[in-house]
């Protein structure tokens, strides 16, 4: 897969679903919706599941997705997150044990009521996952080494960059799509 640069896999920022940091995360989901709606499907098979998040000056700060926005609708996760030494990380979880843990720390007590609340004061940049290094990735790389940075990163998606500014952003999907297409081409 040496052939295959992440220049022609990515989805360029410009056609990326993006938001500034002060803006609220109504506000976001109501931008990401609108950017579903006019995807261009013919070109896109997969819809964007995080929206990018910019400074004023334009330039990406941040992403925040799907897992974000539920988290941020249950401030209490902050607390559990806290307690990361129980080693909960992607463990198998009993329903047993994910019942308890909603009973103790009361998670969506109010889940409806409030949402409407919350979605309207809550601010993307409190929420947002800022990059780490690892999840950078030049747009002259190799398909291979995106994928490696994909897998061992544990990353829905890399930042792609050119001469150090963003460009664009390489999903996880489309890489898996590009792998589908590959393996269904062979002659088995």
């Amino acid at each position: 897969m040496k052939q295959i640069a992440v220049a022609d896999l990515m989805v360029p920022l410009e056609e990326y679903v993006n938001v500034l940091e002060e803006a609220t995360l109504f506000e976001a989901v109501m931008t990401l919706e609108k950017a579903q709606e006019e995807l261009d499907r013919t070109r896109y098979k997969y819809l964007h599941r995080a929206i990018l998040v910019s400074n004023k000056k334009g330039e990406v700060v941040g992403k925040i997705g799907q897992l974000d926005i539920l988290k941020a609708l249950e401030p209490k996760y902050k607390e559990i997150e806290r307690h990361e030494s129980l080693g909960l990380g992607r463990a198998g979880l009993s329903p047993g044990f994910l019942q308890s843990m909603m009973e103790r720390y009361s998670l969506w007590e109010r889940p409806m009521s409030d949402i409407c609340t919350k979605a309207a004061k809550f601010k993307v940049k409190d929420f947002m996952h800022t990059p780490s290094e690892g999840e950078y990735v030049e747009d002259t790389a190799s398909l291979d080494e995106a994928i490696h940075h994909l897998v061992i990163g544990q990353h829905q998606s890399l930042l792609v960059t050119h001469k150090g500014k963003i460009v664009g952003i390489l999903r996880l999907t489309d890489v898996f799509l590009e792998i589908f297409r590959h393996m269904k081409a062979c002659q088995l």
